[in-house]
């Protein structure tokens, strides 16, 4: 862990500032009162767009997920549940607006999934945004039989599939982090082959200030981190330039599951 903070601390860097000048217009005579005004049509400017990184993909290794592999400045930003659907927008424009990547483990039994559909479908589309199974209804799965795991991993994949057009296979989230052998093998039965944990968490599930919010960013953000949040309260929508000058001081890199690792073909 000190190895980490080390190597966070010494990829600080500065954000360039790029700053436009423009000519102003030459002055006219007024028009006069008889004159037809001009109008000019409204421009519209497109969403920024922005490549993905450039890795050498790897197999994703057995077992559970809790950090990013070898040595780097790459940081995976996941984001659970959905309990706000303003916050899973919110989430939704910064991801757009900044290039952040970002992962989302989602119950599709909360409103907010349908109610986004549509912003969030063409970030889902291009990779920028990855949707993981986060279960149906966010069951504890050791409390469950293994045909209770695989019901509420399974309607979650449907509801993904029909509504976003994405297989999540084979990411899933344990709710709570509640896993034990029996729950993998119920899963990966059904394609579900790698529980995804973390290394670092903005401790947001429940209701904290922002400032606190920071605090547990500059304590996790670091390479190689996998980082829980939760799409749930709002404290965390007001603090996302902070967020994105720590990642930024710190020569960090957002990346999705997808863009790190190549799952095995069947």
């Amino acid at each position: 862990m000190d190895r980490r903070r080390f190597l966070a601390t010494a990829l600080a860097g500065g954000a360039a500032v790029l700053a436009g000048c423009s000519t102003p217009p030459a002055t006219q005579a007024a028009p006069s009162s008889t004159a037809r005004p001009t109008t000019t049509a409204p421009t519209t400017t497109p969403s920024p767009t922005f490549p993905a990184p450039q890795l050498t993909r790897v197999p994703i290794p057995p077992g559970k997920l809790t950090g990013l592999p070898g040595e780097g400045s790459l940081l995976a930003w996941t984001v659970d549940d959905g309990d706000d659907s303003s916050v899973v927008r919110a989430y939704t424009e910064f991801g757009r607006d900044t290039g952040t990547r970002l992962t989302f483990f989602l119950n599709g039994s909360k409103p907010a999934w349908t109610e986004n559909a549509d912003l969030l479908r063409p970030l889902v589309a291009d990779g920028r945004i990855q949707l993981g199974n986060h279960t149906w209804s966010h069951a504890d799965l050791t409390s469950l039989s293994a045909a209770g795991i695989q019901e509420e991993l399974q309607r979650n994949h449907d509801f993904v599939q029909a509504t976003y057009g994405v297989d999540m296979r084979p990411y899933y989230r344990p709710p709570y982090g509640y896993r034990n052998p029996a729950t993998d093998a119920a899963a990966a039965e059904i394609g579900y082959t790698c529980p995804v944990l973390w290394y670092g968490s903005l401790s947001d599930s429940a209701l904290i200030t922002p400032e606190a919010l920071l605090g547990f960013a500059d304590q996790w953000f670091l390479p190689q981190h996998i980082v829980i949040g939760h799409l749930n309260f709002t404290p965390v929508t007001t603090v996302f330039p902070q967020l994105r000058q720590i990642l930024d001081s710190r020569g960090l890199t957002t990346v999705t599951l997808d863009d790190v690792f190549v799952a095995p073909t069947a």
